[in-house]
């Protein structure tokens, strides 16, 4: 699968998320979301660095944009409390925000999320409300349950405080890797990706800026390349590993962002985000869910396709989570390993 170039236009409604907005909610995440380390992988002279953000008190980056986005709740909508839809990560990440500024939390997930990522947002004490596989259902779920309690709507990605969380990912990466050359961030609905985009962009225009989806799931490229947003069937996604890449479409705003800021997107198939999970062990000795080894997947596997060869710096890899089933963990840490090329 080749790289797909983004659509030359730009959506009129793209009014992005500023840096200023970005620095705002990394104020608010101090003591909160952890300052993530960058760790090598693969041999030294490659400079190639994965951002570990699998090392945050909830396993994934999600921390980041739901913290901020409750945070700029009044008083009393903390009161009555939170709401999100979510198969996994967004759903801890809400959780745990909602527990540390007090605020009761519902979390409308499908049947099926890995049982890790259920327990912790139990643990958390948030209500869970069981529905079917399909991200519009868990959505339409929030939304009438929102109605009927007067809750407050933590989308998963589609929101400029989301978005602006998640872009302090991007502004650590910038402040840390003073001769950055390229970053590779994946995309599930593409909040990471696009707080992360716009962070680099602003600092460092001239940074390549490259989204990873799986091949099972990449309705971001088809809509880049469309220069529409275009949705793929839930049985669709729902094929790959990548449980954290299954949202049907991207939202109207994360398509705003994505459309301006990126270079490009490459697809991953199965095989490589199976075997990036075994070498970010091997290598970097960290754990990585199958949608946190995506970006891994694509340095090590796609690099020529990425535009990421004689680039001249160092490249980072967002290694987004490692919240995975400890079974099929296992069995990912024996994935066979293609010969690259």
């Amino acid at each position: 699968m080749t790289a797909i170039r983004r659509a030359a236009t730009t959506p009129a409604f793209a009014r992005l998320v500023g840096i200023d907005a970005i620095r705002a909610a990394a104020e608010i995440l101090r003591g909160v979301a952890t300052r993530t380390p960058l760790v090598p992988f693969g041999r030294p002279e490659q400079r190639h660095l994965l951002k570990a953000e699998s090392l945050q008190p909830i396993g994934a980056f999600k921390i980041r944009g739901a913290h901020v986005a409750i945070a700029s709740l009044s008083v009393r909508e903390r009161r009555f409390g939170v709401i999100t839809y979510s198969s996994g990560n967004h759903a801890q990440g809400v959780a745990r925000a909602a527990r540390l500024l007090g605020a009761p939390a519902v979390v409308v997930m499908p049947r099926g999320a890995p049982a890790v990522k259920a327990a912790r947002v139990a643990a958390d004490g948030a209500e869970i409300v069981w529905v079917g596989p399909g991200s519009a259902e868990r959505q339409a779920v929030a939304e009438a349950l929102a109605a009927e309690r007067g809750l407050a709507i933590i989308p998963p990605f589609d929101d400029d405080r989301i978005i602006a969380g998640q872009g302090t990912v991007g502004l650590e990466i910038v402040e840390d890797v003073p001769d950055l050359a390229a970053v590779l961030v994946p995309i599930g609905g593409g909040g990471l990706a696009s707080g992360v985009a716009a962070a680099v962009r602003a600092l460092r225009p001239r940074t390549r800026i490259v989204g990873v989806e799986p091949e099972l799931a990449a309705d971001a490229r088809d809509s880049l390349a469309a220069g529409r947003i275009v949705a793929w069937a839930p049985e669709q996604v729902g094929r790959t590993i990548a449980d954290g890449t299954r949202t049907v479409q991207l939202g109207r705003r994360t398509f705003a962002h994505l459309a301006a800021l990126l270079d490009d997107i490459v697809t991953v198939n199965e095989v490589e985000i199976a075997a990036a999970v075994r070498l970010v062990a091997e290598e970097s000795r960290l754990v990585a869910e199958p949608s946190g080894a995506l970006a891994p997947a694509a340095l090590r596997f796609r690099a020529a396709e990425a535009g990421l060869i004689g680039l001249g710096g160092s490249v980072v890899a967002v290694v987004s989570g490692g919240n995975v089933d400890p079974a099929q963990y296992r069995a990912l840490l024996d994935a066979p390993v293609p010969v690259v090329p």
